[in-house]
């Protein structure tokens, strides 16, 4: 059964273009002043306006050079290059705002989780508990090899590795540090007790980290937890550790099946299946009138590039498309990269067959996920059929031109949505896991650390 209110994030990436390649030609869009400290500022300043749940920042650490076996088309037309470091906007996007949470995407496979649990405490400190992290392994071979490794590790093994790299950071946030660690005695000079911060001694499979965390707590010490995989192993690690789970569907009766499997998996592993919030990649164009978005509907298809579409699409498969003819059907098939993504095209739906033409026509605006076209009514209308046929409790909108894009939403489509009770008409107190609703202020994880009674 779905969550009454539908919980809506903003998905969007340090570059220009994002999930609709093209985009920055058209002439309302100003993804080019992504540089730009301002432009992310404002981005926040609407978000939290309209109420969204949280921003999600995308990110890779590559660059998409599966189509035509060459970088060269991801570069001519800009598709998710130059991209830039999410991290570096949060503590901007922060100081204007509130309420607005902060997912940032950041892949386990190339840094250890040593710095990079400092890194998140930081960022939890300095957002006064609105952080959260999505979890990936990568997926780009680009980035892996400019690591110093001649290939990714195989799919299953990136996730054996992710697992033990949450342990680390778990033990690092949870349990290193108590909670009355910092006494701040001035008149014994004694600022922290060392009795009650503890070493990890923590020797992995990949990881070995004997030390202790470099923070002192910050207010959720874990961050919330997201992860986007939905291959079966993807599913399993989402389960074990997912507070929200991130799918994109085409179709509604893709996403019933993604959202069943999730919840099953989840009743698997003996967690509540509902406690997880899934969201769908969705992306929307709303107007005051049907007429009046479906012609902006129509001004984004011309700026959008389809051939940018399918760059993103054979880098999130692992698939070169330039090797097929547009009107060949794309079979099912296993590859090292995101598997969910080919999956979610052929295997789901036995109703449907896609050509690589209708790919490239699918993604061109807003990437793997579906678009709905129309007034904030009837953009309503369809954001609740999807709720209420799926079971998915919201979604992560993609933009189209930016910043109008967030602007349609924030000022027609969520007043729409407060005014059918299907949206909060206000934030929550506290940090974002409690913003959420999820079951505790901080996951409660018994893992025992040497020296703790």
């Amino acid at each position: 059964m779905a969550r009454q209110e539908i919980a809506l994030n903003a998905f969007t990436m340090n570059t220009l273009g994002h999930l609709s390649p093209g985009m920055w030609r058209h002439d309302t869009d100003q993804t080019r002043r992504y540089v730009d400290l301002d432009y992310w500022v404002d981005l926040a300043q609407t978000l939290e306006r309209g109420m969204f749940d949280a921003v999600f920042l995308a990110d890779v650490l590559g660059v998409y050079d599966v189509y035509g076996g060459s970088r060269d088309a991801a570069l001519a037309g800009g598709v998710q290059i130059p991209v830039n470091d999410p991290l570096a906007l949060i503590p901007a996007m922060a100081s204007v705002t509130q309420h607005l949470g902060f997912a940032m995407t950041a892949a386990v496979s190339y840094e250890h989780p040593y710095p990079f649990a400092r890194r998140m405490s930081t960022l939890d400190h300095l957002t006064k508990g609105r952080i959260g992290w999505n979890v990936v392994t990568g997926y780009l071979n680009s980035g892996a090899v400019n690591f110093g490794v001649s290939a990714q590790e195989a799919h299953d093994r990136r996730y054996d590795i992710a697992d033990e790299y949450l342990e680390v950071c778990y033990r690092l946030w949870e349990e290193s540090w108590e909670d009355d660690a910092v006494i701040a005695d001035k008149a014994r000079g004694v600022f922290i007790d060392p009795a009650k911060v503890h070493a990890l001694e923590f020797e992995g499979e990949f990881f070995n980290v004997p030390g202790i965390h470099l923070s002192e707590p910050s207010p959720q010490r874990t961050p919330v937890m997201y992860q986007a995989g939905a291959s079966k192993r993807g599913v399993q690690f989402a389960a074990k550790h997912a507070e929200g789970v991130f799918v994109a569907a085409p179709s509604k009766v893709v996403l019933a099946r993604q959202v069943a499997g999730m919840r099953a998996a989840l009743t698997e592993c003996g967690r509540d299946p509902l406690e997880v919030t899934i969201l769908n990649q969705q992306t929307v164009v709303v107007a005051e009138t049907d007429a009046e978005a479906q012609r902006l509907y129509e001004g984004y298809l011309e700026a959008a590039s389809a051939t940018g579409a399918l760059v993103l699409m054979s880098g999130w498969t692992g698939i070169d498309f330039a090797q097929f003819d547009p009107d060949e059907v794309l079979r099912d098939q296993d590859t090292n990269s995101m598997q969910s993504v080919v999956k979610a095209f052929t295997a789901s739906d036995p109703d449907r067959e896609w050509t690589i033409r209708e790919i490239a026509d699918y993604a061109r605006l807003g990437g793997d996920g579906p678009v709905i076209v129309g007034s904030a009514e009837r953009v309503a209308d369809e954001i609740e059929t999807w709720v209420e046929e799926t079971g998915v409790d919201g979604f992560n909108l993609a933009a189209t031109a930016v910043p109008e894009a967030w602007e349609q939403v924030a000022d027609l489509l969520i007043p729409e949505l407060q005014k059918r009770g299907r949206f909060k008409s206000a934030y929550q107190e506290g940090t974002l896991r409690e913003k959420l609703g999820y079951p505790s202020a901080r996951p409660q994880r018994p893992i025992p650390i040497a020296g703790r009674d």
